[in-house]
């Protein structure tokens, strides 16, 4: 009998493998693996506790709660959408996925972080032009459309706003500042 694991933190191909690599050692058939998800063709009961405490050390957290789950649920998808410049319409991507209305998923989200589901969204953005402009591949103007911000202003205002500096002295300041995609909020 399959059993679905979701597992906080999973936000990248590398943490893919690593849990990949974590449960074949212990054994165990993995049927199909995602950010954030991973069914096991075994039965967890005798391993569970082994996996959970394994996880933790790795700094992954299975969870079982049906709101915190909904929440991981809710932050892979704006990661994922981030990491694939795919950022236009997040909130509607989210209600289609979830299956719940806006209202409700920012109301849940809100109260689970104690921050809004925009303001989360944003700092992931900001996140993701530190990275741009660490790679210094893009100008300015590049990285705001990647990011479907309407003009390079509105994305230096708001990068302004979060990080307490511009775009330029940032990227002067080779004081890369960068937090990892999961530690947000």
């Amino acid at each position: 009998m399959a059993h679905t694991l979701i597992i906080k933190n999973m936000v990248c191909a590398r943490c893919k493998t690593t849990i990949i690599e974590l449960l074949t050692n212990k054994n165990l058939e993995i049927e199909s693996i995602e950010l954030g998800k991973v069914v096991v063709k075994n039965d967890l009961k005798n391993n569970y506790n082994t996996i959970k405490n394994e996880l933790k050390k790795l700094g992954f957290e299975l969870i079982k709660d049906e709101t915190k789950v909904l929440i991981e649920k809710i932050k892979l998808i704006v990661i994922q959408c981030i990491l694939e410049n795919n950022t236009d319409h997040i909130i509607s991507k989210i209600t289609k996925e979830i299956g719940k209305n806006d209202s409700t998923i920012s109301k849940l989200f809100s109260k689970s972080e104690g921050i809004t589901l925009e303001k989360y969204i944003i700092n992931l953005k900001i996140e993701k032009v530190k990275e741009y402009i660490q790679l210094n591949q893009l100008n300015f103007s590049e990285i705001a459309y990647n990011l479907n911000y309407n003009n390079s202003s509105h994305l230096a205002k708001q990068f302004k706003t979060i990080t307490g500096m511009s775009m330029s002295v940032y990227r002067k300041s080779q004081d890369w500042d960068r937090k990892e995609l999961d530690q947000i909020v």
